[in-house]
This record gives structure tokens, sequence and C-alpha cells, in this order.
């Protein structure tokens, strides 16, 4: 963990850049490698082709994003953290806002260790790394 899952409608594609988005995403959270191991880091946006925004008479856009992160972090860390990649979200899709209808939308999900079922080699590859 985090995992970082942004939906985006398709009317804003061809100006989105979601890649780059996605790239500033993992680099602000691996900046956070003490809160976040940067192993289990996942970042990845899904297309949204059907949707309706309001009453539908605009060609309205939005952008949701979710965080989640298992327990453990405290409220300062995830105050940062989340702070930041809402930042990167606003600057990101700054001069799309600026032109055209967009919501854009964040939120945090936490969750216990109990119910999740997980096995990831990445993390030794980090590990050998930092000794």
């Amino acid at each position: 963990m985090p995992h970082f899952i942004i939906e985006y409608t398709d009317n804003i594609k061809s100006e989105a850049n979601i890649p780059a988005l996605l790239e500033k995403i993992n680099q602000s959270l691996i900046s956070r490698s003490d809160v976040f191991p940067i192993g289990g880091i996942r970042s990845r946006a899904i297309e949204l082709h059907d949707y309706r925004v309001a009453d539908g008479t605009e060609d309205d856009a939005f952008v949701h994003a979710v965080l989640k992160i298992g327990a453990g972090r405290s409220e300062a860390d995830k105050e940062a953290a989340c702070d930041e990649l809402f930042e990167i979200i606003k600057d990101h899709f700054a001069a799309l806002f600026a032109k055209r209808y967009l919501a854009l939308s964040m939120e945090l999900i936490e969750f216990s260790e109990a119910g999740t079922y997980k096995q990831n080699n990445i993390h030794a590859r980090y590990k050998k790394t930092l000794t």
C-alpha cells in the first residue's frame, strides 16, 4: 500500500495526460517512503465511458481520485500526503479547469489489515537497495 486510483471522464482524455499525472503521484508517494513503502505503491487510472454529471445538459467532466492505505499512519502523515496529492491533481488540471466545467475530488480510504490479503516480493528489492 498505498494504492492510488483515479477515475476520469472520457471527454477530457485528449487533454488530461493521465500518464504524466500518475508519474507525479508516484513521485510524491515515493518521497514519503518513510510512511509508504515504495514496493507497495500502485497507481492506476480508469477512463469512464458511461457517466452522467449534474443534469446532463452540458459536456461536464470530472476526475475523482481515491488513495487507499492500510491503518497505522499518523493523522499528520495522512493529511500531509493527501494535501500534497490533491495539490498535484489541481495543478495538473489547472488549464483544463480554467476553460471547461470540471469537478475534481479525492478521498482517503483507510482500512485495517484484517480482511486484506497480500503477497509482494517487490518490497525485497527496495530493502536491498537501502542497505
